[in-house]
């Protein structure tokens, strides 16, 4: 199969961009033949407002150069990951009118939330949910707390749902778990044409021992990410609990502070991700307190992989993702106690805690394995095919 694959690259790395990678890698390596198709924010930059609200909602010139590379290359399938800002929908447009189906993954919200994750003021925000619902996020300036910038999200959204692009122009959704394609169901996209692939980690990394008697975080120093509740709750344990923080973001400053302030915490920045796994195998548990609903946390996955139990939220995708006493642990979202008494709660049983290990490392060979996420995305593909033949 031939698959053309489209990207549209943020500033800042993230797992949208690691996805992008890892399925074009894993389809290349069953022998199928790959043409990538990316811009990068960067080009932004000197961009004027309004030329990149055009864009935004329109992209003549992708929609050109798409068209022209379809006619050349002759792809069976696009699959899109991200075309936010500059690919923009006018791509499903130009795969639509040279004959080829379409497939689009939903990394985020943005199709149902202009902030992009159901998440404002500190909690999980639904308000933009409904046909004309997503002023509300223009008015509030829930893209990058600019209303200028949300009112283009907002117009983007209401023009392609007056087009009806969501619904006609994309023959296939990618829906990371059950929970995100419910709530997409719910914002109103076609039922019939969501279907659920989790993200996955290849290569295998192995197991860990779990013996380096700490706990882990790995991800954004953002305000979504339950960064204040994670720090908090390290407050309570007193020192009774080691916690190595991996990851850069705008709350650097709030973790700096929180390593002198808090006796067991140590910020460790960026790493590389052989570093991660490594981490990953030494800590007794990764702690992932984030406050919005998540798609699918890939470092979930890679945990899973390394044997190592998850201390979560019991919130959205999370409550879905760790199993309760079997895979790890679920606490109140937002409750620093509840979280400081789960951390004690895994470093009293040790021999349950074997037992999570066993567990998560069964869930990842059971769910979340290359040959069974390219098996799967196969099927997808073959659908997308299935329902251009139909038409």
């Amino acid at each position: 199969m031939k698959v053309l694959m489209a990207h549209n690259y943020y500033r800042q790395p993230g797992g949208e961009d690691q996805v992008f990678a890892a399925e074009s890698a894993l389809l290349e390596a069953h022998g199928h033949r790959v043409i990538r198709y990316t811009v990068h924010n960067d080009e932004i930059e000197g961009m004027s407002p309004a030329a990149l609200a055009r864009k935004t909602v329109w992209n003549g010139s992708v929609y050109r150069e798409l068209r022209a590379l379809i006619r050349r290359e002759r792809p069976q399938v696009v699959h899109f990951h991200n075309t936010f800002p500059l690919i923009s929908p006018a791509a499903y447009h130009a795969a639509r009118a040279e004959g080829v189906p379409v497939v689009q993954t939903l990394h985020n919200y943005r199709l149902v939330c202009p902030g992009g994750m159901l998440f404002r003021d500190g909690r999980v925000c639904e308000e933009c949910f409904g046909r004309l619902g997503s002023w509300a996020g223009a008015i509030t300036a829930c893209y990058r707390r600019n209303r200028a910038a949300s009112g283009v999200v907002a117009a983007m959204l209401t023009t392609h749902h007056i087009l009806r692009t969501w619904r006609h122009k994309v023959d296939v959704y990618v829906a990371l778990t059950e929970f995100s394609r419910e709530k997409f169901i719910q914002g109103g996209l076609p039922a019939e044409k969501i279907i659920v692939k989790p993200n996955f980690v290849h290569p295998d990394p192995g197991v860990g021992d779990g013996r380096g008697e700490y706990f882990l975080f790995v991800g954004r120093l953002s305000p979504e990410k339950g960064i204040d509740i994670l720090l908090s709750a390290w407050e309570l344990l007193g020192g009774r609990a080691r916690l190595k923080i991996v990851g850069d973001g705008v709350l650097a400053g709030q973790v700096t502070a929180a390593c002198k302030r808090t006796h067991g915490i140590e910020w460790l920045g960026r790493q590389r991700e052989e570093q991660v796994m490594s981490l990953m195998k030494g800590a007794q548990a990764l702690v992932f307190p984030s406050l919005w609903y998540e798609g699918f946390p890939r470092v979930i996955a890679e945990a899973y992989a390394c044997g190592l139990p998850v201390i979560a939220s019991d919130l959205g995708s999370m409550s879905l993702l760790v199993d309760h006493d079997r895979t790890g642990l679920r606490f109140s979202p937002g409750d620093p106690e509840s979280l400081s008494a789960q951390i004690e709660r895994m470093m009293e049983r040790s021999k349950k805690s074997s037992d999570m290990r066993r567990a998560a490392r069964i869930k990842f060979t059971s769910e979340y394995t290359a040959e069974q996420n390219y098996q799967t995305l196969m099927k997808i593909y073959n659908a997308a095919i299935g329902t251009m033949f139909e038409l």
